[in-house]
């Protein structure tokens, strides 16, 4: 060994990114191993090789026969070189595939949750292969679009989902579903979102068929919603091409909860939204005319609105609630003839009796007849001020 392959393990370094210490180091493991594997030996040993020149020694404690005293000799074979050399050539080849699978982990590691474009290697009923360029990515079927046909190379776009480590390099699932490649999609298509005048408060996807994004604006100059859509929907259109055809509602983010429920729905007009933090529970009134349209096709629209506030949404229409205003009415003045008439029997029963005290009787019957009335008059404020009693 000389300083010939210690300069071609400088260049390694130079070219790979490969720590030449780190690779200096195995080797000097290797070499002891091999050392105490080929020369019978007791002694305590080890192998140093020398930065400067290449060269490899071997040393060996051993106590003076005089003194007693312990003390390191070197103890290097003379055919020792052939062995360095072979275990060399390993230790390097090895110390540059695990360099290189930690460098390709650490890598996509950091890009766990950012999108990245491939191409699609082969297809099966399992996963699909994307080559990202330096490794390959899994796209499981879980995260693939309904619909969507991945042929060989096609190039797409993927958000990271998940980087692990594994003794082949490092294993990176990706998807074509996850609300994230919505969100980076946007913000790579929109300036105002990467310089930070626009942000995207919130993501709602039914993939391969509609999604919505909840975006505000730190500019009061900057219109959130007009960003994202671009010039004659110039910005949305790039979106909504990469995602095959998914349509996408901007609306605004409201600090307003009631007010963000309202949006949500668009393109529904919302008449009133009563919200019920606890239960995280919204109550929404619309005309009867935009009812299907805030509930969507097969419930779409509702959804995606409840997945983009976080809250479960409860539609009515004007109509609905005014018959259950009317229905909880007939139900108050229904018992209220029961009693009347329960009265009239008790009237019946007394005929011919002596009455006593019959001034108190009779208060007691105004009084009841005041707190039927006065029930009667305050359920109705109530509908009248909130348009859904709670139960």
């Amino acid at each position: 060994m000389n300083q010939e392959w210690l300069e071609a393990l400088r260049q390694i370094e130079r070219e790979k990114g490969i720590d030449a210490e780190t690779i200096i180091q195995a080797l000097e493991a290797a070499l002891l191993s091999a050392y105490k594997k080929n020369y019978t030996t007791e002694e305590e040993a080890r192998v140093e090789v020398n930065r400067d020149t290449g060269t490899i020694h071997v040393y060996a404690e051993r106590s003076d026969a005089k003194t007693g005293e312990i003390r390191e000799e070197e103890v290097t074979p003379r055919n020792f070189g052939r062995i360095a050399a072979q275990t060399a050539k390993q230790v390097i080849l090895q110390r540059i595939r695990e360099a290189e699978r930690d460098l390709m982990f650490d890598e996509y590691y950091e890009k766990a949750g950012d999108i990245v474009t491939g191409i699609v290697q082969q297809s099966d009923s399992r996963y699909t292969l994307v080559d990202l360029g330096k490794v390959e990515a899994i796209l499981p079927v879980s995260e693939q679009m309904p619909g969507e046909r991945y042929r060989h190379g096609m190039r797409i776009k993927v958000f990271i989902v998940e980087v692990r480590r594994s003794s082949k390099g490092p294993q990176i699932v990706v998807s074509r579903t996850h609300p994230g490649l919505l969100k980076r999609l946007f913000e790579l298509e929109v300036p105002e979102i990467a310089e930070g005048y626009v942000e995207i408060k919130a993501v709602a996807r039914e993939p391969g068929h509609r999604s919505k994004i909840a975006v505000v604006s730190h500019d009061r100059n900057v219109d959130p919603v007009g960003a994202c859509v671009g010039a004659r929907g110039s910005r949305v259109r790039m979106v909504v091409n990469e995602l095959k055809g998914e349509k996408v509602d901007i609306v605004p983010w409201k600090e307003d909860v009631a007010e963000f429920v309202s949006n949500a729905l668009s393109p529904a007009k919302v008449k009133e939204v009563k919200v019920y933090p606890e239960e995280e529970l919204a109550e929404v009134l619309v005309p009867d005319s935009q009812l299907s349209l805030a509930i969507g096709k097969e419930g779409q629209n509702a959804r995606l609105a409840a997945k983009l506030t976080g809250l479960r949404i409860d539609i009515r229409s004007e109509t609905q609630l005014r018959d259950e205003r009317e229905g909880y009415t007939v139900e108050v003045e229904e018992s209220h003839h029961v009693r009347e008439g329960e009265e009239d029997v008790a009237e019946e029963e007394g005929d011919g009796e002596e009455v006593i005290d019959s001034g108190a009787h009779l208060e007691e019957d105004e009084v009841q007849e005041e707190m039927i009335s006065g029930h009667d008059g305050e359920t109705g404020h109530v509908a009248d001020d909130q348009f859904m009693e709670k139960d």
